[in-house]
């Protein structure tokens, strides 16, 4: 064999050794995750598996849907949620130790049908005033801003005067809907799931002193059959990488 010939050789083994290598350290990781994340997963999750050759397995699913899933047992990866559902699959056994990281926060927010009047919500009277005034108001039912909004109701003293008005939604992703259709005036949720529907406004955040955010939370599964994948993918999240997608997609990517 000539010596130009053995070197091409050499290197076309050496080639495919390294994509055995590559292909033996690629995974699939499996998501289950909140929809307020689908915009910015939609582009990171691209970004993530070019650069380390892992695929990534998303699934969203609403507040009351997702509690389900867990509940039956649904085997996933990563879970990408809100702190207390976190905490909950912490208690259970169902979260290794040590994973749990936030990943980007969110204001909670007003939003009403496009082009329909804003109202006034820039003080806590204002926003008071607002919901009072208000002949319906949607808000998810077992979501973390709606758990939320429910106290506040409660903190305000309004939340008998309230209790008719509430069209209470099983998650996020439906709570804007019917405030686009024309069904309700007002919907509160946070500031994603509003931005992603072209039939609604935002009106605004909700004023500082009442305002919740609402932090959306990683988790790695206990018995994950690729840990390290796992990882990788949780700590690309909190990447300066993900931070800039996270940001033009309306969330506040979580301090590293």
């Amino acid at each position: 064999m000539s010596r130009p010939s053995s070197i091409v050789t050499l290197a076309a083994g050496v080639a495919l050794l390294f994509a055995l290598g590559n292909a033996a350290r690629t995974s699939e990781i499996r998501v289950l995750g909140v929809p307020a994340l689908k915009e910015a997963l939609d582009v990171i999750g691209p970004r993530f598996e070019s650069d380390t050759g892992h695929r990534i397995d998303v699934s969203y699913a609403g507040s009351s849907d997702l509690i389900q899933r867990f509940d039956a047992g649904e085997a996933f990866d990563v879970a990408l949620v809100w702190p207390a559902m976190i905490d909950r699959l912490l208690e259970q056994g169902r979260i290794a130790a040590g994973t749990r990281a936030e990943v980007a926060q969110v204001a909670i927010a007003v939003a009403v049908k496009k082009g329909a009047p804003k109202p006034d919500i820039s003080t806590v009277e204002a926003f008071k005033r607002t919901l009072l005034n208000a002949t319906s108001v949607s808000m998810s039912l077992q979501g973390a801003s709606g758990i939320y909004f429910k106290g506040l109701l409660e903190r305000l003293g309004i939340a008998a005067e309230m209790q008719p008005k509430l069209k209470p939604v099983p998650g996020g992703p439906f709570v804007v809907g019917p405030v686009a259709r024309g069904e309700v005036e007002l919907a509160v949720i946070t500031t994603p799931y509003i931005v992603v529907e072209p039939g609604a406004e935002l009106v605004g955040p909700l004023p500082g002193a009442l305002q919740q955010y609402i932090v959306y939370t990683a988790g790695m599964a206990a018995g994950a059959p690729q840990p390290d994948a796992a990882r990788a993918l949780i700590a690309y999240l909190r990447s300066p990488v993900a931070a800039a997608v996270l940001k033009s997609k309306g969330l506040d990517p979580a301090a590293p």
